[in-house]
């Protein structure tokens, strides 16, 4: 009776209960791991692990065919070379986007004179103002370099872009195909640009979740991401365009009309174009000439829209075995032809999967917009990395293998990736 009272009054001791406390603590942190993770962030763990690994594998496969080939070690540091390899990854594009975070723009429209390809001077306000804001202030805050800030930016806007693919797939497809769509985004033709200093990351993080808004009527968060949308990306006009084309539907049909209300869609169709309008017209205000954004693309870089008439143009001389046509480069021309050949697959599949409108707006608005330009042709795999949802039917019907196959189809698509998404354009073409 002693010994029982003694251990009772022991358990029931200050020192006795903290310890029993924190071995519960301990023994239920193992069973629900991770013990911190909130409920709603658990089912994203999947999708942004698989993209992660599969991201890795391709960056090292990357490394490897840059050091075997040494090419990049006599280029120009601003067009593909540098001491290192992953000073690539800041090159082209991404050294716009450096010089715009370190010394901010000076707008202007220089003539060059002649009639050749190139009639203006290039000028930094062709690269929107966000993705570089943001590396300054990654810069600032953190101490880190620019070049390392803008590699940041990107990598933790790809993870939020993939948790977007996830959430928009889910809603549509279920859990296991959103995370096989993460996946794909990750081995996706053009996918090289994901972790470098490219803006695309940022773009499909903000366009991934404002489809998610407008499919889950959520109206001012649909609106504010299109209007950041706008200061990221030109393209930007394709996802304004799908959010206020669902905007207008919702409000042209009383049902939805009554159960959604007015204010929300309109306030979407209003804030949505205005930061890609206030940048253009920006440009022009501080050039003195108020088309001079798109002069500036047409002139000094040979961008337009044209309807379709290089792409066209690029598809016959493919077919024949020719390069006669401006941009040429064989292999990412080549690969970029597959992915045109394979798209009206891809849009069938989606459209059969019956998505909301403004998936199909989006995605079929980017695919007429980057067929009907003049650009190089070679980047049309990264041109056409913001259409994300072509994804959804792929990742459907791969989400019913078992789990050995789905591991060998990512191990293969992983290590494959770090040429066809990474190499070749940054070495084999101009990304």
């Amino acid at each position: 009776m002693d010994t029982a009272a003694d251990d009772t009054v022991n358990d029931a001791s200050p020192g006795a209960q903290e310890k029993r406390l924190s071995d519960d603590r301990r023994e239920h942190s193992w069973r629900s791991w991770p013990p911190s993770l909130p409920p709603a962030a658990r089912p994203y763990l999947a999708p942004l692990l698989l993209y992660g690994v599969t991201k890795l594998v391709g960056l090292a496969v990357f490394a490897s065919l840059l050091e075997y080939a040494g090419d990049y070690k006599g280029k120009n540091p601003r067009f593909g070379g540098g001491a290192h390899w992953w000073d690539v990854l800041g090159t082209w594009d991404g050294w716009w986007y450096l010089q715009v975070a370190e010394h901010g723009y000076s707008p202007s429209l220089v003539r060059l004179g002649g009639d050749g390809l190139f009639t203006v001077q290039q000028n930094s306000v062709a690269f929107f103002p966000l993705y570089p804001a943001l590396i300054r202030m990654v810069s600032e805050t953190t101490g880190l370099g620019l070049y390392g800030s803008g590699i940041l930016v990107s990598v933790v806007s790809s993870f939020v872009a993939a948790a977007g693919v996830f959430a928009v797939v889910r809603l549509l497809a279920g859990a296991r195909a959103g995370t096989v769509a993460a996946g794909l985004w990750a081995v996706a033709p053009g996918a090289g640009v994901e972790w470098a200093v490219y803006s695309e990351s940022l773009f499909v993080a903000i366009a991934a979740w404002a489809c998610y808004a407008v499919m889950t009527k959520r109206w001012v968060a649909a609106g504010l991401l299109a209007f950041t949308a706008g200061l990221n990306r030109p393209t930007s006009a394709v996802l304004i365009g799908a959010v206020g084309l669902a905007a207008l539907v919702t409000l042209a049909r009383p049902a939805s009309r009554r159960e959604h209300g007015v204010r929300g869609p309109v306030y979407a169709m209003v804030v949505a174009p205005l930061g890609l309008l206030g940048y253009i017209a920006w440009v022009g205000y501080s050039t003195g000439e108020a088309t001079a954004y798109f002069t500036l693309q047409r002139d000094g870089w040979a961008h337009f829209f044209d309807y379709g008439a290089y792409t066209l143009d690029v598809l016959r001389n493919l077919a024949v075995g020719k390069g006669d046509y401006v941009f040429a480069f064989s292999t990412p021309d080549l690969l970029s032809l597959q992915l045109v050949l394979a798209l009206p697959f891809l849009i069938a599949l989606m459209l059969r999967k019956k998505p909301p409108l403004v998936l199909v707006a989006y995605t079929l608005a980017t695919i007429i917009t980057v067929l009907g330009t003049q650009q190089m042709f070679g980047n049309t795999m990264r041109y056409l990395l913001p259409a994300f949802p072509l994804l959804l039917a792929p990742a459907a019907a791969l989400a019913r293998l078992k789990l050995p196959s789905l591991a060998v189809f990512f191990t293969t698509a992983a290590l494959a990736s770090g040429w066809y998404a990474h190499y070749v354009i940054f070495e084999l073409g101009v990304p």
